[in-house]
């Protein structure tokens, strides 16, 4: 956890591509700095690491980028969520601060301390939550001075059974879980993911996650962007918790192609 990579970084694609593959959680490095903050010794941080971090999400969309038509863009998260967690509102919006999970975590995902009580967030929202947010931001601003238009696709996972910091645990936990937005997720965007990922054994949309990440700077306001979560079961394809991925992996990356090709063909 202490050799860091660049915080985030975005991969290139196709120039006239308006597709953004987004992976925020799929890291579990934490640099030696932010480390220190952490209140979990090193095993325990291990095994939280297994509950919350997207394993293998990376991997999806390096592989549906390389299989596409028309190479996506990728925007990927180099560092733990533990050390902020990019898709958060850093303000008072956030239902998450309800259980210690706003931009930045002072709880587990069991509900347990993971920073001391009073912890101060704010040198962390400042040196990585902010950078991640604006070069975001220009991604997207980007595909849309090429494309004329954008469509983030958020990659995730989540566990098979519901872990105790849910807020909305209670309900389907389908095999692919999609996060639409009102404003931002079109029907024809959602019909176009349900198209792609019917083979994994049923879909739903906005149980046991909901909706869609949009940098703040065009949520509720432009329509050219559009967005879309696709939240993937990790017994679907992996073992829980943090194991390794099985087969279903690359059967996931090819769905995943599809879609983006869908995606970007669309009009």
């Amino acid at each position: 956890m202490t050799d860091v990579p660049p915080a985030h970084r975005l991969f290139p694609g196709a120039p006239e591509s308006p597709v953004l593959l987004h992976v925020p959680h799929g890291s579990r490095v934490i640099p030696a700095a932010v480390r220190e903050g952490i209140v979990l010794d090193d095993a325990v941080l291990e095994r939280e690491l297994d509950h919350i971090t997207d394993a293998h999400t990376d991997r999806i969309a390096e592989r549906a980028a390389a299989c596409a038509g028309a190479t996506p863009w990728r925007f990927v998260n180099q560092l733990s969520r533990l050390v902020v967690d990019p898709e958060r509102f850093p303000d008072e919006r956030e239902e998450m601060l309800a259980v210690g999970m706003g931009a930045v975590y002072t709880r587990t995902t069991h509900r347990e301390a993971l920073r001391p009580d009073g912890h101060d967030g704010r040198p962390l929202v400042d040196t990585y939550f902010l950078p991640y947010a604006a070069a975001m931001t220009d991604a997207v601003a980007r595909r849309l001075e090429a494309a004329g238009r954008a469509v983030v696709v958020d990659v995730h996972s989540y566990p098979s059974e519901r872990l105790p910091y849910e807020l909305h645990g209670d309900g389907p936990r389908p095999p692919i879980c999609l996060g639409s937005d009102p404003f931002h997720t079109p029907p024809a965007l959602l019909g176009l993911a349900e198209e792609a990922f019917a083979g994994f054994g049923g879909t739903g949309v906005n149980s046991p996650f909901g909706g869609a990440y949009v940098p703040l700077e065009y949520y509720g306001k432009d329509p050219r962007v559009t967005a879309l979560m696709i939240e993937i079961r990790r017994d679907v394809y992996m073992a829980e918790p943090g194991g390794p991925a099985g087969p279903g992996l690359e059967q996931l990356a090819d769905a995943l192609a599809r879609f983006v090709d869908a995606a970007t063909n669309a009009t």
